[in-house]
């Protein structure tokens, strides 16, 4: 119940070891120059890692939600950015594996599972973020299939992926007549916003997706018509368990980084980890992390089990992680005093990063708003 099987410690020495050498020596550069490092990204396909909860029989790494999130933690000590990033992909091709028909999943997931092709999560719009069944992206059925119309809005890695899992209103109002639609980059009527200027994730880019006329074949629609936004709520539990893991690598990075650096800087004559102050802010933020990292477990081991609760389990780790992995970076930039104000030492950038995850993926105010409903 509390220790992790040896596949999985082994699984999250292979992320480690990913992290450290192809993730982490960059990941300032990368933030500075808003790159997405698409070459890194299909180093991790190769290792399994774009695919690590679709099925085996589907090419798949056919791992559990309680190993992909130690994968993704592990990942995010080289950079939140680039973990998170990697989650959403997995999160569609997932999706696709999920509710899609054999002839979608061995078209588009062969591609996807490489990142030869790179996949995006288009839900959010200007007008329906929170309110996500309010949304109001069409999708109009002809004899020749769907035209789209409408804008998504904080769409990562928009104007860089392949595929755009889309998800759009084919009938009335409400959760019932949204359907979700595969969407691919070429399509004639599909154009992207300018790349946001955001506070982190900077290695990824941020854009509006727009649907102006848009045609999609019949074939594009994954599931069922009027699916969609059930099809989207399950994509997010695991959602919300892959980016809670992702403030966990991060915060543990800031952690270890502030450890290090209190060890080494001396005031009045000590080491300021001498001061028992400088010890109990230490062990507070360790003690965060370890609650955080079990309940974590917790909650992918009742989306691994398909438990009633599952979804409630899921938000309260997204909501409690999120928040407490923000504090502890924070915390950690403070014990480095001006210098952890500067780039050069990583911490600043971590702040950043993390900062979202208490935003994306249902905010952690809408994460209460599902746990008092389940209560």
């Amino acid at each position: 119940m509390f220790e992790l099987p040896d596949a999985t410690l082994a699984l999250r020495e292979t992320a480690l070891d990913f992290a450290a050498a192809r993730i982490a020596p960059h990941a300032q550069a990368w933030d500075e120059a808003r790159h997405l490092p698409v070459d890194v990204l299909r180093e991790a396909a190769a290792l399994g890692m774009a695919g690590l909860y679709v099925r085996e029989e589907s090419g798949g790494s056919g791992l559990s939600r309680l190993d992909a999130a130690v994968v993704f933690e592990a990942l995010a000590t080289g950079c939140p950015a680039i973990s998170a990033f990697l989650s959403i992909h997995n999160m569609v091709a997932w999706m696709i594996d999920r509710f899609g028909d054999d002839a979608q999943r061995a078209g588009q997931l062969p591609s996807l599972l490489s990142m030869e092709r790179i996949a995006s999560y288009c839900l959010t719009e200007p007008g329906a973020g929170s309110d996500a069944a309010a949304l109001s992206t069409r999708a109009a059925r002809d004899n020749q299939g769907f035209v789209l119309d409408g804008t998504k809005q904080f769409i990562s890695g928009a104007g860089v992926s392949d595929l755009y899992l889309t998800m759009a209103r084919t009938g009335g109002a409400g959760a019932g007549g949204v359907s979700a639609l595969l969407v691919a980059k070429d399509t004639p009527g599909l154009s992207f916003g300018a790349n946001e200027k955001k506070m982190g994730w900077n290695a990824q880019p941020t854009r509006q997706v727009i649907f102006q006329g848009a045609r999609v074949p019949a074939e594009a629609l994954l599931g069922e018509e009027g699916h969609g936004f059930r099809y989207a709520m399950a994509g997010l539990d695991g959602g919300r368990l892959n980016i809670a893991a992702c403030s966990l690598g991060g915060a543990q990075r800031a952690l270890d980084i502030a450890a290090a650096y209190v060890k080494e800087r001396r005031a009045f004559g000590r080491a300021i980890m001498d001061f028992q102050a400088t010890q109990f802010r230490l062990a507070d933020m360790a003690t965060e992390l370890e609650v955080s990292r079990t309940f974590l477990w917790r909650a992918a081991a009742k989306l691994d089990a398909k438990a009633p609760d599952a979804t409630r389990f899921c938000a309260m780790a997204k909501r409690h992680v999120t928040d407490a992995c923000h504090r502890v970076a924070d915390e950690a930039l403070q014990l480095l005093g001006g210098y952890g104000y500067l780039a050069d030492y990583g911490i600043e950038k971590l702040v950043r990063d993390l900062r979202v995850h208490r935003i994306l993926e249902g905010t952690n105010e809408i994460m209460r708003v599902i746990i008092a409903r389940g209560m």
